[in-house]
Formats: structure tokens, C-alpha cells, sequence
């Protein structure tokens, strides 16, 4: 049992390592044209993930199409995609294009926190001393990396403050909305649907195929695949085996990983230059969120 809970463990470090290095893949891909938009990624990566994901539901018995013909839980799996999934992924790709993956997945990152001010809104849990004191570190470590500390002007554009903000709250309420649901109803069928409903909503909405550059249509794919296998399929699987074998406070922790390698690829594969302000800024987020995580042990 110790050794499949250390094996798990691992996997789901990867796994957030893996979600971690999509955006890199997103950045990539917007490099090589602007007709590559973050509506189209998100469209195709929702669209292909969704049917992959059903159709491996339906052969492991999970009986995916059960969901859809209770009215409640059809309505609570189409407002997960729409309102959880739209903009955990949409809005994550924005900031990926207009900033990078590195500042994308870090703002993403503060998501927890809106999680915390719902349950404290709306469910009255009572706040921690320490749930207060990692929302201030949290708040002056986006300040860091918005100004690179300078009172008088932003390093970060207001709209990338905004979409990258909307993709935190996207978190939440990728998180909050499917509670009731998952708990009779596989999270493979729940995701699947909730990704297949998301991607045909965005298609509906922004219809327009982006005219390819032939020449990298090759770069295009692999990168395409890179969004979609270790962006999504993979790392899926692995963080839902491993809640099996570990704690989910556990989980939360290894998140840290997912903003860590964004930033070390930015920098390693992209060049990005990060002053030690920038560096500090990051650093003072990620431990807020394990902060928030943290749950003493009981006497």
C-alpha cells in the first residue's frame, strides 16, 4: 500500500507538472500564427478531450449518457461546462496569448481564494488566521508581478489582470458547481460532458475556422496533440487514480507544481526574463495557496 501511495503521488506531481506545460504548448502554437486564436485551442481541445473521454467511460461501464436523462443533473453538467470549464480554459489560453504561459497559469492559480470567499459567503465556513494571512501574501505577490513593484505604473496589462482573474475564478467554480454530482456520478463522465458541452457552445458561438499555415500544419498537429494528450487526457487520468491513494489536502499541495513548471519552461524554452521581484511575486502565491491548504493534524 506505502509504495502505491508513493507511485501516486508521483503521478499526480506529473500530473500537474503536465497541466503545467500545456500552456507552453498554447504558446507555441500562437507563435507560429495569428490565426491560431485561443477560442480555436480551446475549441478543439474541449471538442476532442469531451468524445475521448465518454467514449473510454462507455467502455470502462461508467453508462455516460445515464447523466443526461435526469433534467437536474443534465442542468448541473451543462452549467459545469459553460460556467466552469468555458472559463478555466478560455480565459486561461487569453493570458497564454496576450502575456504567457508563466504569468497564465500563476494568476490562475489564485483560484482557491475565490473558493474560500464563496464558502465563507454562502456555506458561513469560518475563516482561519492563516486563511487571512495567505489572502494578504497572496494579494501583495500579484501586486509584485503587476508592477514588478512600482507603485506608479503595470508591468501586466489591465485586460490581462482581467482574464486572468476571470480564469481564477473559473476555478472556483470549476470546482464548486459539480459537488453534488460527483457524488453519483463519475468525474469521467462528468468531465467528459462538461468538456464536449463547453466545446460545442464555443463552436456555435465563433464558428470561423483559422486559415492554417500549410507549411507548419506538421508543428501545428503535434502541438495540437501536446494541448490535448499531456494537457488534458493524461494528466486527467492520473490525478483522478491517485485521490484514490492519497489525501486531496495532499492533491492541493502537489498544484504547486502546475505554476512552477509553466514558469520554468517560459523561461527555459521561451527565454522569458523574470526580475527577482517577479521571482518573489511567484514564490509568495504558491506558498499562500499551500497555506490555504494546509489542515492540521487533530489531537
Amino acid at each position: 500500500m506505502a509504495s502505491k501511495k508513493r507511485l501516486w503521488t508521483l503521478l499526480a506531481a506529473l500530473a500537474c507538472i503536465f497541466w503545467g506545460i500545456s500552456g507552453l504548448f498554447a504558446e507555441g502554437l500562437f507563435n507560429i500564427s495569428p490565426e491560431i486564436t485561443p477560442i480555436w485551442i480551446t475549441q478543439v481541445r474541449m471538442v476532442i478531450s469531451g468524445v475521448l473521454l465518454l467514449i473510454f467511460a462507455q467502455i470502462t461501464g461508467k453508462k455516460p449518457l445515464a447523466v443526461m436523462r435526469d433534467k437536474k443533473d443534465a442542468v448541473t453538467v451543462i452549467s459545469y461546462g459553460l460556467l466552469g470549464l468555458v472559463p478555466v480554459q478560455y480565459c486561461y489560453f487569453i493570458v497564454v496569448q496576450q502575456a504567457n504561459a508563466s504569468i497564465a497559469t500563476i494568476l490562475q492559480f489564485v483560484g482557491p481564494f475565490f473558493v474560500m470567499i464563496y464558502m465563507v459567503g454562502f456555506e458561513h465556513q469560518a475563516l482561519r488566521r492563516v486563511d487571512v494571512l495567505a489572502g494578504i501574501v497572496a494579494f501583495i505577490g500579484v501586486f509584485f508581478l503587476a508592477t514588478h513593484g512600482h507603485f506608479n505604473q503595470l508591468s501586466l496589462s489591465p485586460m490581462v489582470l482581467f482574464w486572468g482573474f476571470l480564469s481564477a475564478v473559473g476555478v472556483a467554480t470549476n470546482t464548486l458547481i459539480p459537488r453534488r454530482l460527483l457524488d453519483h456520478t463519475s468525474s469521467l463522465v462528468v468531465t467528459g460532458w462538461g468538456l464536449l458541452i463547453a466545446g460545442i457552445a464555443l463552436s456555435i458561438f465563433h464558428p470561423i475556422w483559422p486559415h492554417l499555415p500549410q507549411k507548419s500544419i506538421s508543428m501545428i498537429i503535434l502541438l495540437m496533440l501536446g494541448v490535448i494528450v499531456i494537457g488534458t487526457l493524461i494528466p486527467f487520468q492520473w490525478m483522478m487514480g491517485s485521490l484514490r491513494y492519497i489525501a486531496p489536502s495532499t492533491a492541493s499541495l502537489l498544484d504547486a507544481f502546475e505554476p512552477v513548471s509553466a514558469t520554468l519552461g517560459s523561461v527555459l524554452v521561451f527565454r522569458l526574463v523574470m526580475a527577482p521581484i517577479d521571482w518573489l511575486g511567484a514564490i509568495m502565491i504558491i506558498l499562500a495557496v499551500a497555506a490555504l491548504s494546509w489542515q492540521p493534524k487533530k489531537k
